[in-house]
């Protein structure tokens, strides 16, 4: 029963997913939901009590994919420096495959407010400051660069990045449009002694490392 359970509540999220990514959180009501993850009403309400639980459900697992790709990127030995660009490529990478990571991602935004959810930004900026102080300390990022900034600063340029792509093309171009950004950004980050390697830096994938 339990894993019956289980089951069910994830379809219902990759229902509310489907939804919410299409339509937004405004537009979307738990009619809709229920007919996109074809469970019952009861089904439904028995394990999401309103539409508010349910976005912020989707968040949550949203949240749960994306910080994944840093456990997924320190399990390679890649230094810092490459593991920072490797989970933006893996995010960008979820982005383009994985309805619940577009629809936390639009969710994330559109709720916002003051009483919004800050979590996964703040998640992010945290990680990524984490690895710009270990790349700092392996010699890759000038001493005169904040690890604060750097998570700051890709953390929000990649969410720009994307929410462009998206207007634009729907996300096909996000993958050039990350490199463009990282040719840009480590261009003003980088010891001198990776200055040479940023060509090769900017095409850092996980898989590659995976393989």
């Amino acid at each position: 029963m339990q894993e019956r359970a289980k089951i069910s509540r994830q379809q219902i999220l990759r229902g509310a997913a489907d939804r919410f990514e299409i339509s937004g959180y405004g537009s979307t009501s738990m009619n809709d939901i229920v007919s996109a993850s074809r469970m019952t009403k009861g089904a439904v309400y028995f394990h999401f009590s309103s539409k508010d639980e349910l976005a912020q459900a989707v968040i949550d697992e949203q949240h749960r994919i994306s910080l994944a790709s840093f456990s997924a990127a320190a399990s390679t030995g890649a230094p810092a420096l490459e593991q920072v660009i490797m989970v933006c490529n893996e995010i960008a990478r979820q982005l383009i495959s994985d309805p619940v990571v577009r629809a936390g991602i639009r969710l994330t935004l559109e709720l916002n407010t003051a009483d919004g959810p800050f979590d996964p930004y703040l998640s992010w900026i945290r990680e990524l400051q984490r690895l710009a102080d270990i790349a700092q300390q392996e010699g890759d990022i000038r001493q005169d660069v904040t690890p604060e900034a750097v998570g700051r600063v890709v953390t929000a340029t990649f969410t720009g990045v994307q929410m462009v792509s998206n207007v634009l093309t729907r996300r096909a171009d996000l993958s050039e449009r990350i490199d463009e950004l990282f040719v840009l950004l480590l261009a003003g980050v980088v010891s001198d002694k990776r200055r040479g390697d940023i060509d090769t830096l900017v095409r850092t994938r996980l898989e590659s490392y995976v393989a």
